[in-house]
This record gives C-alpha cells, structure tokens and sequence, in this order.
C-alpha cells in the first residue's frame, strides 16, 4: 500500500515526479504534447526506467510554444491522442504522491483532459516544488526551475522536454528536504500545511485556473492500515517466554536431545558449554526441524553425534523487556522460528518460538515490526518511526490507555537511538577511525528513559565509557561517535535537543569516573539554577551497549542520593513551579485557545515523582512506579500520590490526541491541548486534574521531609 498519509517522511518519500509541455500557459485552454514522470522511492530516483509520453494535441500549437518546447504540429502528428495515453500514465502514477515544479499548473490541464475525454479524475497529495523553494528561501529574486536548480547547484537535464524537467525537479526535491526539516518541515502533511500558509500565491494560482494543491489532503492516520491487535502492544516477552531455557552441553548427542525435546515438551534446544548462564554471543540452537534434517540425511548413524555439528550460531534473541511485537517482526524479518531471550546483561535467561506468538493472531494487522532494527540508512530509519503514529493512533481506537502507547512510543525511540549508534559505529569504522576504544553505553534520559515520550519529542542521550579523560583520546573519539548518532537521528526523524542534551556535547559524554564526579557535584550543589537539566540523568536507560555498566552508573547515582532531601528539594525548585491552567470559576487560561498541559501540571507531577523517589530511594524508572514506591515507604500518602498517578494519566491522554490530530493536519506536534474540541465529558476530567495538580509544589515539599 502506498503511504499518504500525513506522516510519510519527505526524506523517504515514494512519490512520481512529473511535468507536462503544453501548447500554451492558460491551464483553462491549454492541451498536453508530452508528458513526462520519473519515480522517487524511498526518497532516491529510482532506477526504474522513467515514463515519456507524446500526445497529439488536435489543436496547432502556436509558433510561440514551439520555441519553447520544440514540438511543432509534424512532430506530434503521428502520436495518439490523451485518452489513449491516458493507461500507461495513470498505471505508472499509481495512487502515490505526486511532486512537480508548478505542479498545480500540470495538474490543471491533465484534469481538464480527463474531463474531455470522459476519464475520472483522481485527487491527490501534491507537492510543488516551486512553493517548498520559496518556503526555504524566500530571498530568492525568482522561483522559476532555471533559477531554483542553479541556487541548490541542480544540473537541469533537457530543459523544456517534460521528461527534462521532472528529472530535475526531482533532483531539487531532494536538495530541498533538509532545507525544510531546518524549518521543522519533515512529513507529506507539514509540507502540504506549509504550502497553504503561500496563501497570496495560492490565490494567484487559483485564479489562474490551477489546482490547488494546498487542499488536497493526506489519508487520515486512522485509514492507513487494518484494525491492530493490541495484545502484542500490550504484553512484553518476559510474560510469554518459555523460561528457563533449556541448555545443553555441545557434545549432547542427538539421541539425548530427542528424548530431551519430547520428554519436555519442547521444540528446540540452546547449545552452550555453560548450561547455567549461557551468554548469547557463545549460544547456539539447535531446533527439532535441524534433529529431522540430520536424521534424513543420515539415519540412525547420525544419533551419536553431538548436536553442535547441527546447531545454527550466532543465536538471534530479543530482549525480555521488548513488547511482543518486536519479536514477531524480528522473526518474520529473519524468517525464523524461534528466538532467544535475553536480559540487560546478554545471558539468555527464555526461549520464544512461534508457537508461544501464534495466539496473538497478529501477523495480519501487525505495522510496527523490526524495521528499525535493520534500517541501513537516515531514511529507512525515518520510513520506520513514520510507522509510529498510525500505530498510536489505532491503539488508542482500540482501547489502550495513553500511557501504554507511551510505552510504545519510548521503545521505538529508544530503538532509534539504538540504531543510529550501530550505524554511527560503521561509519567510524568506514573514516578510519577503529572500533570504540572503551566499552560503551548509549542511554537515553528524559521521557524516553522513563517509558513516557509522546509524539513531540527530541533528542535527550547521553554517552558513557569506561575509562578515559574529558578531551583524551577516548573522549575524542565518542565524541566524533556522538556526533554522527546526533546527525543521524536528526536526519531521520528525532530532531537535535534544543537544550543540547546529546552525547555529542561534553557535558552529556564522559568515562565512568567522569560521570560520578559529575553525580558527586550535582548532589553537593546549593544553587537550584545549577541544577537544570540534572535531574534527568536519573531517568537514565541504556539501548546499546554496556547495560550493566550504565545501569550501576544510575543506581549508584540513586545511592549517593539517598535520604538527601536538600538535593530532591533544590531538584524541585530548579524545575519551577506548575503554572495556574485555572482562573476564575474553573475557567481554563489558554493561548491562541491552547493549554499547555506539560506546564500545567504533568511536567510538575514527572519532577515530583522522581523529586520523592530519590528522596526515599525508589529506584524505578517510570512515574507511576516511582509513585507506588513512595506509597510504601509513605504509608500515610497514598491517597496524594495515587491522586498525582491518576491526573498523569489524564495529560498524557490528551496530549496523544491532540498530538495525533495536529500531525493529521499536518500541524507539528506539541504538548498544548485546544480546548474547544474537548467533549463536555473530557473538560470535566481535565479540570479536575488540574484542580488537583494547583498546590503540587507545596505537597511535594511536604511529601520531600516526611519519613
């Protein structure tokens, strides 16, 4: 299926590319001589061969035109008319998106020969070329394809010929897309929505008879795709594993293992000399099928061999905390049958086959695979995280609450970073740099760590080794590392943290010992205004890397927190206080008929969250279990607390809403809620989460001393 929808990445774009020579410049009047398309998949020229059509126009092309073109009445007498031509277009457009320079222009007059020759007119989403230049330079003395190609040092290919000229609108289409996502112009829907904004130029169009392509919307997101089963979103790998894994010694032999494989119940078994911690690098696998092969290749002689002569290695895993989902696409991507489960530290502590996934029935409906996990470039990884939102959207119509698409949304962000780290790591290799001198960790921080990111999100990552000096040559080379990964994200889809919280900065990047002279200093601080952005740190998770060592990092930080209630309080003051969202009679203060729900109570209720967690050393992640932590440790508070769970869960449903409705309308996403399209119902809710959240400074400074 191809995707319109608003999402689809202007970077890995499928779309065809066209221009038209007509006999003249009034779209009204004006008849098609040559058409002619080349394709864009995945946002490169395709190979493909591309499509030139000439058509008899049965109208004399005026002596001015053909000076222009070069089609005279001779050249076009033998060639047939539109509608014969019409099949082989329409066949090579397809039901994509299409790009041209003036484009509405083209579109114009193709619809008006459809509605001579009694041939239904399709609408679709439409990009001009010559709108998005002026979008990203609007000093430009002139918008025409000779003076656009030669500002972005386009060669033009066969100007005047239709085919010419869509080549080289292609080629400025693609010089043009990180010009527009410098402008925060990333997807199909932002670029249509910054067209309609040319409104006086739109309006000159339209009274020159084009189409307007400012109109033609994208799919809907709810329309993209089938209905979701939601369970492989809902249930991670660790609840449908089999556990413990069975592991052998590698001269088991084949006898053994069939008695092992029945007499358990089973249908594979793990091959590794150390049967109680195997790690996944040193396991292999040997499954019935591999046993069956050998068997009827071989007979029963085969029985007394050992098994490693059958097993597959290296073993393909996932890991425990994955959702159900990843798995399922893993396995379809490498065309297997089983996985091995592992944990933080590498060690395969489950088994997973297809048969533990085939009650999810999800294969159909399942739109978030493993995409991520083998994208080879920034567009693939783009292609891949536009899969996001349509997913979100569909989970939300199926039931699931905002903090379980959160989840979602976290994992596929972490696996982004995950990503760009891998392919930040080749491409050091590729400049001659090595491989990382040190064992690493790369971490996200912020919602991404805590499992709460929603769709308006940025990079917040950090960089951990094991050892080396701030500016010595370990640190050089992460930070080139850093670099590459914070490039890369931006490219694809996760645009560059506007408060620098990358590990391509200094101060996000660092050894070990670096990093706890930094948590040292932080905790010995005095001054609140020295303390923003610290306190993300402790939502700190690793995605690639060195698990053990990042999470002993974290949790050290934890520890040399405990019981510092001057620090969690200096944590709370630097965060600033939750800003009034009521004013008289529980009226709403909105701007532009907008609330900013993360000023307004859930950036306060995150911050005191992990504020109270630090202070009684609840080492969790996300707010909620941070919140149940300090019910426990704060008997008498559980009904303030539960309060601050339940009014968390309210923002983070209508900010995923809101955000899903904006990104449909091609509006960037943010954390403001339009109050007006609120039902009666959702007001009532939002207010009282707000009535609740009004004094959160001062509970949490009660909360803060309280043991």
């Amino acid at each position: 299926m191809v995707d319109r929808t608003s999402v689809a990445p202007l970077i890995a774009i499928d779309a065809v590319v066209l221009d038209t020579e007509t006999t003249g410049l009034d779209a009204a009047n004006a008849r098609v001589i040559e058409i002619g398309a080349v394709r864009l998949n995945g946002g490169r020229i395709a190979d493909a061969p591309p499509l030139r059509c000439l058509v008899r126009p049965d109208i004399p092309i005026p002596a001015a035109s053909t000076r222009i073109h070069g089609f005279s009445d001779a050249a076009v007498s033998d060639a047939p008319r539109f509608a014969a031509v019409w099949p082989d277009f329409a066949g090579y457009v397809g039901d994509t998106v299409l790009i041209g320079h003036s484009i509405g222009f083209d579109l114009a007059v193709l619809e008006r020969e459809c509605a001579r020759a009694n041939i239904p007119w399709q609408s679709r989403p439409s990009l001009c070329t010559r709108i998005l230049s002026q979008i990203a330079n609007p000093d430009l003395a002139d918008f025409s394809l000779d003076r656009v190609a030669g500002w972005l040092c386009v060669e033009a290919a066969e100007r005047h010929s239709a085919l010419g000229d869509a080549i080289t609108a292609a080629r400025v289409f693609q010089k043009l897309v990180p010009l527009l996502r410098n402008r925060g112009i990333r997807t199909l829907g932002e670029a249509i929505r910054a067209t309609a904004s040319l409104r006086q130029l739109i309006d000159e169009q339209l009274r020159a008879g084009w189409t307007d392509v400012s109109r033609v919307h994208a799919d809907p997101l709810a329309d993209s795709g089938p209905r979701i089963d939601t369970y492989p979103y809902r249930h991670r790998v660790r609840e449908i594993m089999s556990s413990p894994p069975r592991v052998v010694a590698p001269n088991m032999t084949f006898d053994a293992a069939i008695k092992r494989i029945t007499g358990d119940r089973i249908s594979s078994l793990y091959v590794n000399a150390d049967e109680r911690a195997p790690r996944a690098a040193d396991t292999g696998i040997v499954t019935e099928r591999d046993i069956l092969r050998v068997l009827a290749a071989r007979g029963a002689d085969a029985l007394a061999d050992p098994v490693e002569h059958a097993m597959s290695k290296p073993l393909a895993v996932v890991d425990a905390n994955a959702f159900a989902y990843v798995a399922i696409g893993r396995m379809n991507r490498l065309g297997i049958r089983h996985l091995g489960v592992v944990d933080d530290t590498g060690t395969v502590v489950g088994a997973l086959s297809a048969r533990d996934l085939l009650r999810l029935r999800a294969q159909g409906a399942l739109l978030l695979g493993d995409d991520i996990g083998h994208a080879e470039t920034a567009a693939e990884l783009a292609r891949a995280w536009a899969k996001v939102q349509p997913v979100a959207a569909g989970l939300l119509a199926e039931g699931l609450s905002g903090r379980d698409v959160a989840a979602i949304v976290s994992r596929q962000l972490g696996a982004m970073t995950r990503r760009a780290a891998v392919l930040a790591e080749r491409k050091m290799l590729v400049d001659g740099h090595g491989k990382p001198p040190q064992p690493y960790a790369m971490v996200v921080l912020g919602s991404a760590g805590r499992g709460e990111s929603l769709l308006a999100t940025d990079q917040d990552n950090a960089l951990i080794f094991a050892e080396g000096a701030p500016g010595g040559a370990e640190d050089r080379w992460f930070a080139v590392l850093g670099e590459h990964v914070a490039r890369i994200l931006h490219e694809a889809a996760v645009p560059y943290c506007k408060g620098g919280i990358m590990a391509k900065n200094p101060e996000w990047r660092g050894s070990v010992a670096t990093w706890r002279d930094r948590i040292d200093h932080w905790i010995g601080r005095s001054n609140p205004r020295d303390l923003l952005t610290v306190d993300i740190f402790f939502d700190l998770r690793c995605v690639h890397g060195d698990t053990p060592m990042a999470e002993a990092l974290w949790r050290g930080a934890f520890d040399a927190a405990k019981g510092r209630a001057d620090f969690a309080k200096l944590l709370v003051e630097a965060a600033g206080v939750v800003q009034p969202a009521l004013g008289w009679f529980g009226r709403f203060r909105t701007e532009q008929g907008r609330l900013d729900l993360k000023k307004a109570g859930l950036f306060g209720i995150v911050g005191a969250a992990r504020a109270l967690a630090i202070r009684h050393h609840v080492v969790e992640l996300s707010t909620p279990a941070r919140l149940d932590g300090v019910k426990a440790a704060l008997p008498g508070a559980e009904s303030e607390l539960e309060i601050l769970k339940d009014a968390q869960g309210v923002f983070i449903d209508m900010i995923l809403a809101q955000q899903l409705d904006d990104i449909e309308h091609g509006v960037a996403p943010t954390n403001t809620v339009a109050v007006d399209r609120l039902t009666g119902r959702q007001r009532t809710r939002l207010r009282v989460a707000l009535e609740l959240v009004a004094h959160l400074n001062d509970q949490v400074r009660d909360l803060l001393f309280k043991n």
